[in-house]
């Protein structure tokens, strides 16, 4: 069977979003209530308000919103944002076909083959004398506590999903903040 790539899958033009350590991503601030999630949301396309598993009693009720492309033919959400009752919007993740494309200090941080972005955030770590981290799960990014790279299969092929991210209430870390749905063993399947 052959691995199915971008094209395969059928992946839009992606747009481009820029990242803020801290402030927010694209059209989306961190600390935002819902309906300005949602308003500012639907520049993308249209919106689906759900309740987000409550995983830990220490973190307040918190919603998540789907945000689908415009178009004809129905597809997954290109982005997925948690919002906290008592922090406000605290993560964004990034669809690894139909998500937009996020830099970070040069580096494409969204449906990179994992290996690839490996190699490339290395390089990109010694050519600034800087640093990368990995995550638990060892996938490699820039070494920012708000990004959280994770995994998705695109066909059998697993490209980055980077989860843009602040601590919500009651954590210590991004990654203790790691949404309930986000968790699924590093792997997100499209």
């Amino acid at each position: 069977m052959p691995f199915k790539t971008e094209a395969d899958v059928g992946v839009a033009e992606r747009e481009e979003w820029s990242y803020s350590p801290a402030v927010g991503v694209g059209p989306l601030r961190f600390g935002m209530p819902v309906g300005e999630v949602v308003e500012a949301a639907e520049m993308l396309g249209r919106t689906k308000v759900s309740e987000s598993a409550r995983d830990h009693a220490i973190f307040s009720p918190t919603w998540r919103i789907e945000v689908h492309r415009r178009g004809a033919a129905p597809s997954p959400p290109a982005v997925t944002v948690y919002v906290s009752q008592a922090a406000g919007l605290f993560c964004v993740a990034a669809d690894a076909v139909h998500g937009p494309q996020v830099v970070y200090d040069g580096l494409s941080l969204v449906g990179r083959d994992l290996s690839e972005l490996e190699r490339d955030a290395i390089a990109h770590a010694q050519a600034v004398d800087g640093h990368f981290r990995y995550t638990p799960e060892g996938y490699a990014g820039p070494d920012d506590p708000g990004v959280v790279m994770r995994a998705q299969f695109v066909g059998q092929v697993l490209r980055s999903r980077p989860l843009f991210m602040v601590t919500r209430d009651g954590a210590n870390t991004e990654w203790d903040s790691l949404p309930h749905e986000e968790y699924r063993n590093g792997q997100f399947h499209a």
